[in-house]
């Protein structure tokens, strides 16, 4: 249930910031300007999303290795190395996510 719960999110946010970078390539007619108070809220609030929940997620991958670092000390020289790439990953979504919101200002 919770893992359902958790793509429902995860797939949500990730249309919020694909619809936020879309609104920020489309001008409006007469050029205006009339949708950037909204675009910067979304940009604000798909950021902030992203940062929370890449926290969570790096919260849950640091958790997991401790736990398998516990487990099977020698095995934490692998581990270690697994679970700062899967960090590097995550943290990158998060920083494409503030990019595509800085570049939709």
């Amino acid at each position: 249930m919770r893992k359902n719960l958790m793509k429902i999110l995860s797939m949500a946010f990730t249309v919020l910031a694909f619809v936020t970078t879309a609104a920020a390539q489309t001008e409006p007619a007469g050029g205006g300007g009339g949708s950037r108070p909204l675009l910067t809220v979304t940009g604000a609030l798909a950021v902030a999303i992203a940062a929370g929940f890449g926290a969570i997620g790096d919260s849950r991958a640091i958790a997991a290795a401790c736990e398998g670092t516990a487990r099977n000390p020698g095995a934490g020289g692998r581990i270690f190395t697994m679970m700062i790439l899967g960090l590097a990953l995550i943290e990158t979504l998060v920083l494409f996510t503030f990019v595509l919101a800085y570049l939709g200002k």
